[in-house]
């Protein structure tokens, strides 16, 4: 990058939409004790758990911090005094020094970031979801081809050993016979968000405009700018982005090996419900996946069993995680460990793991240092293809149409089965299907060339497949 400054490398090269050609790679094998200098790009919650489990990789110095919020930026900068501080990711990116980095950005953020980094000669590490959208996700695994850069998902259970065992016994072994279905969960109470009257002012030690990025400039009503910006769909992309792309990538990785990139049939229902605040993205929500051999079923709820109750309503399974029902007996996985147990409800061995923290960072690194994308466990296609199933989802929830009957008798045979259970969680709230305030999509068909939907139904679903950029911001299509 000789021969450029910061401010117009930033100019032509984000700015403009220039591509920059990346610049050689080091020969990190060749000494295998050089540092590896990481910038981070966001300094919020989850970034800071991710410093803690990169400063404990031999050879691995945390050297920069940027955020354009001023008071997350300067706590990061007091626990890592020596590392450079920017605001603005562009001029992180421009820094010669910062060989990797790792975004834990807002959802909307995501490829962006990681694409600049890429074009701008930087392996990368991103948070999950991957991408806002199926499209951006795309490029993303494109700018790591185009440019050959390493780019790992932290879906860090990939790198939980104990994966590899449960595969073995589920497949190799055949210990419960084939597998018949699969029951995703994710059902854990969250709270209101709060609703506004007047717009969010927002803080003034917050560089709003790079805080929005890609993002539509809309007025904000929830209370809080920050994490709940998980329930707008301007920044977020609700629950199933959130908790169940850990979830759903586990079934990919253990029942399908990966073999199953996307679905090729989905149905939603769901709705936002009991709370009435500022939030978008369904409290409740329930998805049916044809997978083309085991069928795939998610529930999602953030609601407590009833007005009064301080737990979840019932359910089978682990909360975060999923059954897989077999010929012989089931299989309960979650972030961690696993049951299996037979026919009769016996148990027949537990699987103990470490939830992947420490070794997923390792893992990054060791491919980092080898130039070798073939090392990741949980490499940008791999990441795109789960978070593909989470985006999917969501847009059948939000080109879904008012709960009819009709439409669920009509779908997948399994639908009418997650409507009853729906019913029951709304049931002690006085709620019904019908009121008013559930979605329900028809089924949706996805071309698994193009990834778009097709049949019917696909026009009001693909306009969801792509957003509208903010100028500067704007995501490249990268062939």
């Amino acid at each position: 990058m000789a021969g450029f400054t910061r401010r117009g490398l930033v100019q032509a090269g984000f700015l403009g939409g220039v591509t920059l050609a990346a610049p050689a790679r080091r020969v990190w094998a060749a000494n295998a004790n050089e540092e590896i200098n990481l910038g981070f790009i966001s300094c919020g919650g989850r970034s800071n758990s991710l410093m803690g489990s990169f400063a404990k990789v031999p050879g691995v110095t945390i050297g920069g911090l940027c955020d354009p919020d001023e008071k997350r930026l300067a706590a990061a900068s007091q626990r890592f005094p020596k590392a450079r501080t920017w605001t603005d990711l562009r001029e992180l990116l421009t820094d010669d020094g910062i060989d990797a980095v790792v975004i834990s950005t807002c959802n909307h953020w995501h490829c962006l970031a990681a694409i600049w980094a890429m074009q701008a000669g930087k392996d990368v590490y991103v948070e999950k979801p991957l991408s806002h959208s199926q499209w951006e996700g795309r490029q993303t695994v494109n700018a790591a081809r185009k440019f050959g850069r390493i780019c790992q998902v932290g879906t860090q259970q990939r790198s939980d050993p104990m994966q590899a065992e449960i595969k073995k016994f589920l497949h190799e072994e055949q210990a419960l016979g084939a597998i018949q279905s699969v029951r995703v969960n994710r059902i854990g109470m969250r709270a209101t968000i709060g609703k506004r009257e007047k717009p969010l002012e927002i803080p003034k030690d917050v560089a709003y405009d790079l805080w929005l990025g890609p993002a539509a400039d809309e007025p904000i009503y929830r209370d809080k700018l920050q994490y709940d910006w998980h329930w707008d769909w301007n920044t977020g992309s609700g629950e199933m982005g959130n908790w169940g792309v850990h979830v759903l990538d586990d079934v990919r990785n253990v029942i399908f090996r990966d073999d199953v990139a996307l679905p090729r049939r989905i149905q939603g229902i769901g709705g936002r419900v009991v709370w009435n605040d500022a939030g978008q993205t369904p409290n409740v929500h329930m998805v049916q996946f044809d997978t083309g051999s085991i069928p795939v079923s998610i529930h999602l709820s953030n609601l407590p069993a009833g007005p009064e109750e301080k737990k979840s309503p019932k359910y089978p399974g682990p909360g975060s995680g999923y059954v897989a029902i077999c010929e012989g007996g089931r299989y309960q996985g979650q972030r961690g460990g696993g049951v299996a147990y037979d026919a009769a409800g016996k148990e027949i061995r537990r699987f103990k793991g470490n939830s992947g923290n420490g070794l997923h960072q390792q893992n990054f690194i060791d491919a980092v240092r080898a130039g070798d994308p073939a090392l990741l466990n949980a490499e940008v296609e791999v990441g795109n293809d789960s978070t593909g199933w989470c985006n999917l989802a969501n847009i059948a929830y939000r080109a879904g149409s008012r709960y009819r009957a009709e439409t669920i008798a009509d779908g997948f045979p399994q639908i009418g089965g997650l409507a009853e259970e729906l019913s029951n969680w709304l049931t002690p709230f006085g709620l019904s299907l019908d009121g008013g305030e559930i979605l329900a999509s028809p089924v949706l068909e996805i071309d698994p060339v193009s990834q778009q939907f097709i049949g019917s139904g696909a026009d009001a679903a693909n306009r969801f497949q792509r957003r509208d950029y903010r100028d500067g911001f704007v995501v490249p299509e990268i062939g």
